[in-house]
Formats: structure tokens, sequence, C-alpha cells
């Protein structure tokens, strides 16, 4: 099982890979413990034909502007912006590994993660950028029947849907952090599907 306890002392005692890079990008993978179980913060991100990212879903985040001291802070002011969601009195765990996110594009973008605890879920006002927020429970995330293929392009690629399955399946770039996450504790995250 995945108890908050068990995420700060794996995090605590990790360390984080990080790339170099000048194209940046940062999310805030947000738990919270307030509930019988913990639960993850997911958002699905509007429709908009420049947004490469369109209608997916991820964590909050984005890119890092010349305003932003560094990842962490543009990971937070991100969340604010995307959610209305301050994570300025979060407790902040850790960091996980940094992945390359830019593989299709024309500069390679490197992608920072930090992971927040709150103690109980918090008000939320999605903006322009963002369809919907959904909190996921991590049983759900780690139940094997929820791991699907989700076919972008021509290939399926491995997912977990979260809501509802026209919509609402992590792949792709939040998959491999879910990923991450997990195997920082140590917990066994479901075989991948196709």
């Amino acid at each position: 099982m995945f108890a908050i306890d068990d995420l700060r002392r794996a995090l605590a005692a990790h360390r984080t890979q990080t790339l170099g890079g000048r194209r940046r990008a940062a999310v805030a993978i947000v738990v919270h413990g307030g509930s019988a179980e913990p639960e993850l913060l997911f958002i699905e991100r509007a429709r908009h034909p420049a947004d490469p990212w369109s209608g997916h879903m991820a964590f909050p985040g984005g890119r890092m502007d010349p305003g932003d001291a560094d990842a962490r802070a543009a990971a937070e002011r991100e969340t604010l912006e995307e959610l209305g969601l301050s994570l300025e009195g979060a407790e902040r765990l850790g960091q996980l590994d940094d992945l390359n996110a830019g593989i299709r594009l024309v500069a390679p973008l490197v992608l920072s993660a930090f992971v927040y605890r709150l103690d109980a879920r918090a008000p939320l006002t999605p903006n322009h950028e963002v369809a919907e927020a959904l909190w996921v429970p991590v049983p759900a995330l780690l139940d094997p029947a929820r791991h699907v293929g989700y076919r972008y392009g021509p290939r399926r690629w491995p997912g977990v849907c979260v809501g509802d399955p026209d919509r609402h399946v992590v792949w792709g770039l939040t998959y491999r952090l879910l990923e991450a996450l997990f195997g920082v504790v140590g917990t066994r995250f479901p075989a991948r599907s196709r």
C-alpha cells in the first residue's frame, strides 16, 4: 500500500537526478491524506489547437517563465494560476528525477516534478487552461483493472483510467511520473497495458 509517511521517508532519502537544459517545465504532484486513503490531484487540460497536450490528463504545471526563480517556483506558480491552489503552506515532500519531455519538440524540454502534501482537499478554481480537476484515490491508481492501453496516433500507450474512460486516462509523461512516484516508495505499479 501507499502511505504518506512512507512517501515522506522515501523522498527524503531519494537522490534526485536532475538534467540540464534551457527549456524547462515543472509540475506539482499534490497528495492529501485527509480521508481514509491518500488522493492525488490531476487536471484535464482544456482543449486548445495550439497546445500539444490539449485535453490530456496531467499534474498541474507548465513551462518556466523568466521570472521564476527555479523549476519548483514554476510548479507552484502554475498550480496557483491553473487551479487557484497556493502551495505556500503545503508540506514539500521532495522531488522526482527529471524527465526528458521534448522527444517530439524542436528543442529538448526538461520536466521536473515536485511532491507536496496537503492536510485535506483544498477548494479549486480552474482557469481557462483546465477543463476539470480530479482528486483520485491512490488505490484506484494501483488497481490493475484500471490500467488500459491508450491509443494516441498509430500506437497504444500504457495508461490508467482515473475517471471517464473516454476522457480521463493518464498516459505519457504523467504516467511515467506516476511510475516514478510509486517506484520511489517501493509500491509496485501494475504492469503496463498496451
